[in-house]
């Protein structure tokens, strides 16, 4: 099994204040599967590969359809 780390920020984004785009984003790679640690500068999840991309998949396809401007998205192979 392949574990995967995901880091994302949605843009705009202002500290405290998550607007649409941002909680349409971290709902759908729930929706997906996932748990999201929201962070104050990115959120973060891990999960298997097939449930990782999913989840990737929804939250950018979410995001835009609220209103993003901008994702970043960092993934990362961990061992396991």
């Amino acid at each position: 099994m392949r574990v995967i780390r995901v880091e994302f920020t949605v843009e705009p984004f202002v500290e405290g204040q998550p607007g649409p785009h941002v909680l349409a984003a971290v709902s759908a790679a729930e929706a997906a599967g996932v748990s999201v640690e929201f962070g104050p500068f990115a959120s973060e999840f891990e999960a298997e590969s097939t449930t990782a991309f999913a989840a990737v998949s929804a939250l950018i396809e979410s995001a835009y359809a609220n209103g993003a401007t901008h994702v970043n998205i960092h993934i990362e192979k961990l061992d396991a």
